[in-house]
This record gives C-alpha cells, structure tokens and sequence, in this order.
C-alpha cells in the first residue's frame, strides 16, 4: 500500500512528461522519484495530483494541462478513460506506433541484452476502429455513473457494458464501442434495452443473484455472426423469451447460443453450450483455408492483422518444403494449418486439449494431411523421447502466452537445435528473457514488431533466430 500524501505535497507543478509506460500510463521525474501519470503524453507540460506514494515512485493524474504535447488529440470515444480499454486514445495513431517500437527496442536490449539493430519498423494496422472479432460485455445491476449519465434514475441502475478498471463490482453502461464492427452495438443495446422492458434482472457481482451474465460478440472476416447469451439464474420463460427476441430482430445471425453458468466466475470452458438457432460455430477464412472458431475457441482477435502476423511468421520461417516444423502453443493450430501447404509436416502441440480437437478439425476442413496435434503442459510434452519419436525439427515457430516459455521448454529447444526459429511473442518483456537464454546457441537475425491493438499499449513481435556455426 501506498502512504497517505500531505494535501499540502498532493499536487506537483509544471511536470514535464518524457515517456510512456507498459501500461499505458504517462513517465516523468521529479528529483529521485519516478512519476506514472494517468493520461499524460510524452511532452506534455502537466499539473499533477498524485493518488499514491512509494519510496521510489507516485502515481498520478494530470488535472491541468500547461502545454500540449505535439502527439496529443482528442479521444473520439466518449468512454475514454473510464471503461479501461483503448488508454492511447489521446495520442496520434503514428505517435502510438513510435512508442510501441521503442517499447520493443527496450525489452529486448536491456533485458534480453539483444542487439536490435536488426529491427525492423512496426507494422500498422490497417484498421484502427472496429477491428476486434470478440467483444464479452457484462451485464450488472450496479451501474457506474459517468458526467454522461445525469438523467439516470437510482432506480435504473442495470448496466451492459464493461468493468471499471479496480472495481469488480461496477459496469460502464457502453453506448458506442468503437473495437468491433456492425451489429455488436446494435446488438447489444438491443438485448439491454428490451431486457430492461421486460423485467428481465441483471446479474449482481456481489450477491451473485439475477438473470443475465455476459453477452459474447464474435464477428468474422467472412461476415459471420455469433451471439453467446450467458445467464446465471433466469426465472421461467426469461430464456426463451430474450433468445426469441434476439432471433427475430436480427435474423443474420450465424450462430446464436445461450449458456446457463452459476460459478462464481465467468469462464464457459467448463460450461455446456446451448444451440437456440444456426450453428454452433463460425468460419474464418486465411488464403482459403477455413477456420472454424467456436464459443470456447481461441482465434486472434484482429482477423486482418492476424493474417498479416503469420505472413510475417511464414517469410521469417523461409519454407522450402522438406522441413519438419514444430509448432508450439499452436492454440487453434492456425499458424500451423496456414504453413502445412510449404513443408513436409507440422508438429503442433497445445495445453488445452479443445484447443487441439479445433486444430485437428481445421485440418480435416482443409484437407491437410501432414499435421499432427498433442495436448498437454509443454514442458511434460517436449521431452527427448517425444523428439526422438517425431525427428529432430528443422523449423521451430513458439507463441506462448505472456508470461513466455518455461526454462524447461527453452532447455528442450536448445537442445534440439533446429536451423531456425521463429518466435511470436505478445510481451516483448518475457520473450526478451527467453531470447537470452536462446542466444547461447543462436543469433537474433530478424525483428519485426506488429501492431495488433491500436490505442492499446499492447504490441505483438516476431523474431527470426538460426543456429550459430559452429567453429
């Protein structure tokens, strides 16, 4: 916990912002201690009040702008700031690149100890509005009431929409969401406002009481639609009647599903899935392979730049078709399935085994046959004897989730010596500490950052290693 500040040193004055930080907040100094500044951009000249004070560091929110920076606009979401999402708003689509690049550049050279001269510039996302393919709203009966919301009535307090960063309990009734593409905001305040006519409770966070849960968007790139109602404890009829609803006002709907989930969390990995019209799924679709993406499946959730990323992936790769690829944390199998046409065969393994029966049944849509898919912990599954089984990898691709590969995993790598590798990282942090690992057997060659999230301090790198000559 953070010491109570004195009113008398709340406020700092004249703060120069020179930096920005992994979580999307503004960096400035004042003698020894570092500021983290809410809504600061680099080169703003700022009032400060701060919130929290440790030894060596504050946080902060801007209460006065003295001079703008050059990188500063207007946020075009009426939500910003509030909702927790899209924190880069007020910056310049270019500037937030500029940073995203920078941010790359430092976790690999002072933590990984890489050298980065081999970087190359970030690649843009050529949508930066309604790019996402998933959006999960939360419905609740505890509103959090903006400047917006003056004319709500206490008694009208139900909410669908998102959490408010640091408060479990309260949801920001969204109106507009710029992330995701027609119908999701149609959709949306169709289902709440037509829930709230009819009576139909929303969920309490605290008591765990109420109807309705979570309402789940996904969209595809081939104009699919699915809608995943989740409700927790709904009264006779209620299920019947919102999904009806649902149905006949919006009648392209792909896949319409509904989940009756009493945890007290919000996951539907472990829950059954209910069909009330359509399929249980949607198609994606990548240089004419189809992708089958399901309530539970995971899928990049920018479709364009997701393409884009394992182009990238796939020429850092250089296939030539004799070689055997391993694909690690292959999810879905979509990288593996979208390079199986350009070598002898693909080896992918995943530790969530309905992640592998999705990369098997893409497979079998695709008519690829030189696949093979293992679920389990990848440090239980890569051992000698699995390597000894299947041959010695030419290529290996790894995406592991952010907290990166386990040092038994890296261990395995550098022993089976594969000519290349081609690692795909959402958190430049723990792949620079497993590229230093790696760098005991082999040379970074290649970088490219991708920027998957535009207005979001979260970057996607690709990195291209082979294996040092031996001398």
């Amino acid at each position: 916990m953070g010491r109570r500040i004195p009113q008398e040193k709340k406020f700092l004055h004249n703060i120069t912002i020179v930096d920005i930080a992994e979580e999307g907040k503004g960096v400035a100094k004042q003698d020894d201690l570092v500021l983290f500044i809410e809504k600061g951009v680099p080169g703003d000249i700022v009032d400060v009040e701060l919130q929290r004070k440790k030894k060596n560091f504050a946080e902060g929110r801007v209460v006065n702008i003295i001079q703008k920076s050059e990188y500063r606009v207007d946020p075009f979401c009426p939500h910003f700031g509030v909702c927790g999402g899209c924190k880069w708003q007020h910056m310049t689509y270019e500037a937030q690149l500029q940073f995203k690049q920078q941010s790359v550049d430092n976790a690999l050279s002072r933590i990984g100890k890489v050298d980065t001269s081999s970087m190359e510039n970030i690649l843009p996302s050529q949508q930066t509005e309604y790019y996402r393919n998933k959006l999960e709203f939360t419905f609740s009966n505890k509103r959090w009431l903006t400047s917006l919301d003056e004319q709500v009535s206490p008694d009208s307090m139900d909410a669908l929409g998102f959490h408010v960063p640091g408060r479990f309990d309260k949801i920001l009734d969204i109106d507009h969401c710029f992330l995701q593409q027609d119908p999701s905001n149609e959709l949306r305040n169709a289902v709440r406002d037509f829930s709230i006519t009819k009576g139909i409770t929303f969920y309490d966070l605290r008591t765990h009481e109420g109807a309705l849960r979570n309402l789940i968007i996904r969209t595809s790139s081939t104009g699919e639609v699915m809608v995943i109602v989740v409700f927790a404890y709904p009264e006779e009829g209620h299920v019947e009647q919102l999904m009806s609803f649902v149905y006949n006002q919006f009648p392209a709907i792909t896949s319409l599903l509904y989940i009756v989930n009493q945890k007290r969390n919000d996951t539907i990995f472990d829950q059954d899935i209910q069909i009330y019209k359509g399929r249980d799924f949607i198609y994606e679709e990548m240089e004419g392979l189809k992708f089958k993406v399901g309530a539970k499946s995971f899928y990049q959730t920018n479709s364009h730049q997701a393409y884009e990323l394992y182009k990238i992936t796939r020429e850092f790769a250089d296939l030539k078709g004799h070689e055997l690829v391993y694909d690690l944390y292959t999810g879905a199998g979509t990288i593996a399935n979208f390079v199986a046409r350009t070598v002898k065969e693909v080896v992918g393994v995943e530790y969530v085994p309905s992640a592998i029966e999705d990369a098997k049944l893409n497979s079998e849509i695709n008519g690829i046959g030189n696949t093979k898919f293992y679920a389990g912990d990848m440090k239980d599954v890569l051992t000698g004897d699995f390597v000894a089984l299947h041959g010695k990898p030419d290529v290996v691709i790894t995406d592991p989730p952010r907290a990166g590969m386990h040092a038994d995993v890296v261990q395995r790598i550098l022993e089976m010596e594969a000519e290349k590798i081609v690692y795909v990282s959402c958190n430049a942090a723990t792949q620079a500490r497993d590229l230093q690992l790696l760098t005991a057997k082999y040379d970074v060659v290649r970088i490219k950052p991708v920027d998957m999230f535009p207005h979001t301090q979260h970057v996607e790198n690709v990195v291209l290693l082979k294996i040092k000559e031996q001398r």
